[in-house]
């Protein structure tokens, strides 16, 4: 049963032999602040250089993240005027904090042993900043060098933090800025956690007891596994409990992904997580706040993929898998009903409508919700969206948002 699974276990040790397991995917268009001149890419940069100076990329007790830049960037690229990038700045600015002196200094010497400690950030990302001079300005080269190189590279610890590392570092590169690329690096560095070993290890992954493609079929054998019966008794979870006394069982489901076409399993992972966010959801129940970060996470790994080494391609899409896996037991396990999605009637709706609900409704400056509806536009052009899924989860979920829940 695992002879063809087992040769597929470890993506690093098959990527290695194999330079068809990098996940080919077009890049989505760069838009570089730096260097347009209209006024709404100008209101853009000047307004990250300002979150950049001013706001600290952790916040309340070092809990919560600056998500500026994600809002600003999904509006911009929505088509956001100058004006309502200033009142989405503004509006923002409300809930940021003023950067705080770190305990000390980091340097090229000793800045690993710094890796998870939040009180830090000012000085990760003043670290940060020292060597992108050092590197004439190329924010490029200083991603290449502290995400992609040594024996554990800060890539693979990327879903830490509810995986605002990756998200931000999406918007880093869609955006190309050299701000939103330092800040992500910071928060890769602060947010560094156990997670990290899963693909640093290669003893984690191993042959499962079944083997399928299919991420959603994966979800709903989680579903129906007893194990994990009474393992939380309410939502919005810490998991590290899980993972500590139930790692068998995670990894088991974990590696039972058998990525024979890369490609094609990652548009599947893509529709598994907008279906995690919408098809789970149940009228007069708010949307579950920890699901729409599996979205956007996957949407800021669709971004990425074209831009970094192939060798971390398979890697990169596991570990936001894991992450999945892990929140989906969180969240106590919600049914999938893809038909929520598969029945949404249009009634004429297209992604023009899905546009001006983004930009002009009263959640126009709620970022996780304006992240979700680009996420979802952006999965569409990814995949070509013939059947319309990504259209009718969009509509789907403008219609039907009121609120974020899913905690205790």
């Amino acid at each position: 049963m695992f002879s063809s699974f087992s040769s597929f276990s470890n993506p690093l040790r098959f990527l290695a032999r194999s330079s068809h397991q990098a996940i080919d995917l077009k890049s989505v268009d760069i838009h570089d602040v730096e260097t347009q001149h209209d006024k709404r890419a100008r209101t853009l940069k000047h307004l990250l250089k300002l979150n950049h100076a001013n706001h600290s990329i952790l916040l309340h007790n070092l809990e919560f993240h600056n998500h500026c830049p994600h809002i600003l960037g999904s509006a911009f690229l929505f088509g956001s005027d100058s004006e309502h990038l200033n009142d989405i700045y503004d509006h923002e600015s409300e809930e940021l904090e003023k950067w705080k002196d770190s305990p000390g200094e980091i340097s090229t010497y000793d800045w690993r042993d710094y890796l998870g400690r939040p009180e830090y950030q000012r000085a990760f990302v003043d670290f940060f900043e020292d060597e992108l001079v050092l590197n004439g300005y190329d924010w490029r080269k200083v991603l290449d060098k502290y995400l992609f190189e040594g024996k554990e590279p800060l890539v693979n610890g990327l879903i830490a933090g509810l995986a605002h590392p990756l998200i931000h570092l999406g918007y880093a590169y869609e955006l190309s800025s050299r701000e939103v690329a330092m800040e992500a690096l910071g928060l890769a560095a602060t947010c560094y956690s156990y997670l990290h070993k899963y693909l640093d290890d290669d003893s984690y992954t191993r042959p499962s007891t079944y083997s399928t493609s299919s991420p959603l079929n994966i979800l709903q054998r989680v579903r129906d596994d007893k194990r994990f019966d009474g393992v939380y008794d309410h939502l919005g979870n810490d998991l590290e409990p899980l993972l500590d006394k139930h790692e068998d069982a995670v990894l088991e489901h974990w590696n039972a992904w058998h990525i024979a076409d890369p490609r094609k399993q990652f548009e599947e992972s893509h529709q598994a997580a907008a279906a995690l966010l919408v098809a789970t959801h149940k009228p007069g129940i708010k949307h579950d706040f920890f699901l729409v970060h599996l979205l956007t996470s996957s949407h800021a790994v669709r971004i990425i993929l074209p831009l970094i080494p192939a060798k971390f391609h398979v890697a990169l899409v596991r570990q936001w898998w894991l992450l999945t896996l892990a929140y989906y037991i969180a969240q106590l396990r919600p049914n999938v009903d893809l038909d929520i999605i598969e029945k949404c009637e249009l009634e004429g709706l297209d992604w023009a409508w899905v546009e001006k609900l983004a930009i002009g409704s009263r959640y126009s400056q709620d970022a996780h919700y304006v992240k979700a509806l680009r996420a979802l536009k952006e999965a569409g052009r990814t995949w070509g969206d013939d059947n319309e899924f990504y259209l009718k989860a969009a509509v789907q979920f403008g219609k039907g948002f009121d609120g974020w829940g899913g905690f205790e």
